[in-house]
Parts: C-alpha cells; sequence; structure tokens
C-alpha cells in the first residue's frame, strides 16, 4: 500500500544509494592511492605483507558490500560501519608505512569527508576525535615525556588542523545543500497557494500506487472534488477571498483523509484525492464525508459568513477499468455528473453510467 511513509522511504532510499556509491567511490579511490603508493614509494619489507594482506581483506569488503548484494536495503547503519571501516583500514597503512611520519597520513581526510557529506556533525566529530587519538599514539615515545611538552602538542595541533577544517567546512557546506536541496524540492512538489501536492508529484505517486494494486490484486479509488462556489466568490468579493475558499477547502478535506491517501490540486479549483486501499464503496463513504465537512463549515467574507460546497467524483481499481487514464477519465466524468445534478453531491462512476 503506497503511504505518506512508503513515499518517504522510497525517497530516502534514493538517497542513501547515492550515498553509498559516493562511499564505494571513495574506497576505490583509497585503495588506488596506497596502490599508487606501493609501486612508487614500497614500504619496508616487513610492511609490505600487512599491507598486502589490509588491501586483499578491504578490496573483498567492498566487493561485498557493493557488488555481491546480500542485503536487501540500504541503511545509514550500513554506510556509518563502512565508513569507520575505511578509517581502520588507513590506520592499518599508516601504522606500517611510517606512524607519524607516513606519507599517508592525510588519506585520513577521505572518510572525513564521506561522514560530513553524509552522517552530519556529530559523527564527524567522533570520527576526527578517533583519528586524532591515533595521530597521538603515532607520536608519543613512551621512553619520553614528550607527550607533556609544548612543542609536541604544536606539532600535533599543525598534523590535526586541516582535518578539522575539512571537516567543519565540509559539514557546513553539506548542510547548507541539503537545505537548499529540500527547499527546492518542497517547491517543485508542491502547489504554492494550497500546499497540497501539485500534478507532477501527485501523478508519480499515483503511478506507483496503481502498478501496487495491480500486481497484489488490491484496490484503489480516485476522488475528483470541484469548487461550487468559487466564481460566485472571485465576483463578488474579489481573488484575495477566492485563494482563500480554496485553502478553507483544502483543511476541511485534509481533516476527513487518512495518513495514508495523498491529495493534489488538479488545477483551478478542482483537486484530486487518491485513496490507497479502497474500494468504491469505501471512496462513496470518505468522498460523503468530504462534502458534509465543506458543506457545514462556514467560510468568512466581508459581509458575513458565506455557504460553500463541493462536488464530488468517484472511480476505483478495478470496479471502473483496468487503466489508470481510465479511471482519472471516468472520476471527472463522474464528477461533472455531480454538477449536472445541482451541485452538493457525490456521484460514482458507477452510478454516472446507470442513470
Amino acid at each position: 500500500m503506497l503511504t505518506r511513509t512508503n513515499i518517504g522511504l522510497t525517497i530516502e532510499q534514493d538517497e542513501l544509494k547515492g550515498f553509498s556509491r559516493t562511499i564505494a567511490e571513495i574506497e576505490w579511490l583509497l585503495l588506488g592511492l596506497v596502490l599508487v603508493y606501493l609501486l612508487a614509494g614500497a614500504p619496508p619489507d616487513d610492511g609490505r605483507v600487512a599491507i598486502h594482506t589490509a588491501l586483499f581483506f578491504f578490496t573483498a569488503f567492498i566487493l561485498g558490500l557493493h557488488y555481491v548484494h546480500f542485503y536487501k536495503l540500504e541503511n545509514r547503519p550500513k554506510l556509518m560501519f563502512e565508513n569507520w571501516v575505511m578509517i581502520v583500514f588507513i590506520t592499518w597503512v599508516v601504522w606500517y608505512t611510517g606512524q607519524i611520519n607516513s606519507p599517508l597520513l592525510n588519506l585520513y581526510l577521505l572518510p572525513i569527508i564521506a561522514s560530513a557529506l553524509i552522517f552530519g556533525k556529530l559523527p564527524t566529530a567522533l570520527k576526527v576525535g578517533a583519528i586524532i587519538a591515533c595521530f597521538m599514539y603515532f607520536a608519543h615515545n613512551p621512553k619520553s615525556k614528550t607527550l607533556l611538552t609544548l612543542p609536541f602538542w604544536g606539532e600535533l595541533l599543525a598534523l590535526c588542523a586541516p582535518m578539522i577544517l575539512v571537516a567543519y567546512i565540509t559539514t557546513m557546506l553539506a548542510a547548507d545543500i541539503r537545505h537548499a536541496v529540500d527547499k527546492i524540492k518542497q517547491v517543485s512538489d508542491t502547489d504554492e497557494l494550497t500546499g497540497t501536492y501539485n500534478m507532477r508529484a501527485f501523478s508519480s505517486m499515483l503511478q506507483r500506487a496503481f502498478r501496487q494494486a495491480v500486481r497484489y490484486g488490491h484496490a484503489l479509488s480516485v476522488v475528483m472534488i470541484d469548487s461550487d462556489n468559487l466564481k460566485q466568490i472571485n465576483d463578488t468579493h474579489g481573488h484575495e477571498s477566492g485563494n482563500r475558499l480554496l485553502q478553507h477547502l483544502v483543511r476541511c478535506i485534509r481533516e476527513q483523509l487518512r495518513g495514508s491517501d495523498v491529495m493534489a490540486r488538479f488545477g483551478g479549483d478542482e483537486f484530486i484525492v487518491l485513496l490507497p486501499e479502497t474500494n468504491n464503496k469505501g471512496a462513496l463513504e470518505m468522498a460523503e464525508r468530504i462534502r458534509k465537512a465543506v458543506e457545514i463549515s462556514r467560510f468568512d467574507v466581508r459581509s458575513g459568513d458565506a455557504s460553500i460546497t463541493v462536488s464530488l467524483g468517484v472511480a476505483s481499481y478495478p470496479e471502473d477499468g483496468g487503466n489508470l487514464d481510465v479511471i482519472l477519465d471516468k472520476a471527472d466524468k463522474a464528477m461533472y455528473r455531480a454538477k449536472q445534478r445541482g451541485r452538493n453531491k457525490v456521484v460514482a462512476y458507477t452510478e454516472d453510467e446507470a442513470a
């Protein structure tokens, strides 16, 4: 069944898949840089075997997670685990290539950037703290008291400063980008006046819901809703009052809908509601509740309260056809028949045909 939660999960999965691809690319880059070092710089003999072993297991780890697909869905704990494995792999390589003097020390920037882009401030701060602890361990000489000297902390700060700055700047940029993307998505998916979905966003949800209904043999209904009073309100009280009327209708309709129902502005003074897992009888009951809610509500205008009503048309799958375009067309025709019968009525397409 398609619900707002399902829609959110689908969007989140798309986002997580993108993050997974990003981490995979960073992991392959990390492997490539270590291989280049092996070919060009070559660690001491006692470290070569250890690094080759780490490369083998890290490559198997990447292939297993990104190409074998033994898990069903992407999730943040899995991505977080990958990020920590990258840090462990880098720590192992750095240990065998000179520790605090290793030419590969800056590889720590890669998991930090990945964490800042994907997980935000707190997880990234924890990773930076863990890396700083590694630096302290690499640099500390247990035979001396360098840990207590000012030069030791100055050198440590100089080593850690680039990673701290990269973590901070990347986290801030990622947060700004995420906020901007959310705003753009909200604007692109919603009707500015009413705050409902626009037809571009609604059509995608409707098509997905219809495919699920067909696949699993579930019912699905569509309700077309048209205001009976918008022209009169516009002519008598102005377009500002007409806009308020549309917003008022949206509030009345939403109060009757379930969490799984999806509403959109079809155009002008028409709205459309998707009712998943709802047969024709259930859709008629829902439409009647909406009609009554609008009828008993009071709409404030300059001269007092104005009575408002809506006309509604209902069509359902599979009762009214097996094609989505046919269902939409029948719901639209049923709505116009409701207006022809005097407005403030609910008409199902089956009733429309029998009339």
